[in-house]
């Protein structure tokens, strides 16, 4: 397989109030994806199935991220998450903490698949 890079997005989102690292790693993938307005199946002939997604999260707990979760996010694709140490937590004057969580999130396509 010749996988090629055809885009990279990046996002940021947070957890303000309840810590929830999930719903930050949610919020900074929508970020990425929000981000994107180019039709890159159509850009390059593919169907939209055809698309291998990787998204990256960093967030400083990734233990408590359900990765499983954040892949009902993509309504197309081959999507992959990978959670790794990454992020902030700030902590709060009187107790708890804001989850900032940051996304990369990579499109390729299998280019021998076009040929």
């Amino acid at each position: 397989m010749a996988k090629t890079r055809v885009l990279v997005e990046f996002g940021m989102g947070t957890s303000l109030r309840r810590e929830d690292y999930t719903e930050a790693a949610r919020r900074a993938i929508k970020d990425a994806l929000w981000h994107n307005s180019v039709s890159m199946a159509e850009l390059f002939d593919f169907q939209k199935e055809d698309m291998i997604i990787e998204a990256e999260i960093g967030v400083q707990k990734p233990e408590a991220v359900d990765a499983e979760a954040l892949l009902e996010i993509f309504p197309y694709g081959q999507p992959s998450i990978r959670v790794v140490e990454g992020g902030l937590d700030i902590g709060k004057p009187h107790g708890g903490r804001t989850v900032i969580a940051n996304a990369a999130v990579v499109v390729s396509f299998d280019m021998e698949a076009a040929e």
